[in-house]
């Protein structure tokens, strides 16, 4: 049977092909723009047809119906990671988190601790060989349609045709749905003075040959922008935005003295415009990989001179950093974080950063603190953090014994709470 009988013949609408999930299951949706919202539009249309369905996912970026505590019973979100779409709802309960560094996850499904019944993605228009490309989140999706019952595809002629280990065979799915809606485009973050201050610390310590991952925030945004003037930096990341894309169309990005994978640009998933996915498009220098791959930190860490850069919220005095949680109330997740930390210290010259304001509530709260708030959901450990960089300098923690750790992180804490924070030091007779 051709491959274009096989795909007319699992050709349905959007409200026909969801009804491959039964109750009970589990249906696993990429990171971000990789989600299908056509199909999960036609899962919210008809929730109420189902008992005890989970929708479990990274970072979802639009709000459907079945985020709705009232109908959590039929249909109901599972956080892998917070978003601005998913958090109330963590913090009020009636959404569940699964804790895990993103680079597990697919292993975590393949070992089934984690379900995935069934699997619906966004994916690029069938080739001649009868594949599809999931070019937009490739991460954990890849595993968990190994061991769904079944895999579901929107096949929009906007998803770019990547390459990597990102792709599916038309006889591996039970059906597919299409639609040519315009993907969701997400801008660059806002940068003002204290990101770029960061930035410039950071963007001073990365040298030419280097290997970036950067994360999504104002601050890594903030160092992509002062990145212009270095020579042939190499990229093996877990995300792929605008500004990755600028630095290569300025010729900043080579890939060329990388080592592992030399001459390519590594990623798992990409968030930014119609011109970044664009660019995805069949590009040589690009491929998509499974996060299991782009964050294992001993394959990471065979790249010469990476330098991660992410953010957190709060660090306390011994380097613990508290980067997905306001106490104990949920915000965002453990993501890569650690992953690309440990893939930094591994890795021969490189150095991992990890960058913060230091302050928030317009300078009323310092974010630097003598230990954690309460129930802060620890992110990175001590004994993995390095480099700390707020506006107002850099700490490098590695190899330092408590109190020198205290002294240098107190010095780049915001002048107004050093004092206190001294005190609060000599308490816990680390001064």
């Amino acid at each position: 049977m051709s491959f274009q009988i096989q795909y007319q013949q699992k050709r349905l609408s959007a409200l026909d092909a969801i009804r491959v999930v039964m109750n009970g299951d589990t249906i696993v949706v990429p990171t971000a723009v990789g989600e299908p919202p056509a199909l999960l539009t036609a899962l919210s249309e008809a929730k109420r047809d189902f008992q005890g369905v989970q929708v479990a996912q990274i970072l979802p970026v639009r709000k459907y119906g079945y985020f709705d505590p009232e109908t959590a019973g039929h249909v109901r979100h599972t956080a892998y990671f917070f978003s601005g779409v998913s958090r109330a709802g963590g913090q009020a309960g009636w959404i569940d988190f699964i804790p895990a560094h993103f680079s597990e996850l697919p292993d975590l499904l393949r070992r089934r601790l984690i379900a995935s019944d069934v699997v619906f993605s966004m994916a690029s228009p069938m080739d001649e060989h009868g594949f599809f490309s999931l070019s937009l989140a490739a991460d954990y999706t890849m595993a968990a349609l190994k061991n769904a019952r079944a895999v579901v595809l929107e096949v929009n002629p906007n998803v770019p045709f990547a390459n990597g280990n990102c792709h599916i065979h038309i006889s591996e799915i039970a059906a597919l749905t299409e639609s040519d809606d315009a993907l969701m485009e997400v801008g660059l973050p806002k940068i003002g003075p204290v990101q770029e201050a960061i930035g410039k610390y950071v963007a001073d310590m990365i040298p030419d040959g280097a290997t970036l991952q950067i994360g999504y925030g104002g601050i890594p945004d903030a160092v992509v922008m002062q990145l212009t003037g270095k020579h042939d930096l190499g990229v093996h990341t877990e995300m792929i935005g605008d500004g990755i894309m600028t630095l290569v169309e300025a010729g900043v990005v080579t890939n060329r003295r990388k080592n592992y994978l030399p001459g390519k640009m590594v990623a798992t998933f990409a968030l930014g415009s119609k011109k970044l996915y664009d660019f995805l498009h069949r590009n040589p220098g690009l491929e998509m990989h499974p996060v299991d791959f782009t964050n294992d930190p001993y394959l990471a860490g065979q790249n010469d001179n990476l330098h991660a850069i992410n953010a957190t919220m709060q660090i306390d005095f011994m380097g613990q950093c508290g980067s997905e949680s306001l106490g104990s109330s949920p915000y965002s997740g453990t993501g890569g974080q650690t992953d690309f930390v440990r893939s930094a210290n591994r890795s021969n010259g490189g150095k991992a950063f990890i960058v913060l304001p230091s302050t928030a509530k317009n300078d009323t709260i310092s974010r630097i603190v003598p230990v954690l708030s309460p129930g802060t959901h620890v992110s990175t450990s001590k004994n993995d953090i390095n480099y700390v960089v707020t506006e107002y300098g850099v700490a490098q923690l590695r190899g330092k014994t408590a109190r020198q750790r205290c002294e240098a992180l107190i010095a780049i804490a915001h002048p107004d709470f050093r004092s206190e924070l001294r005190d609060a030091a000599r308490r816990m007779k680390l001064l």
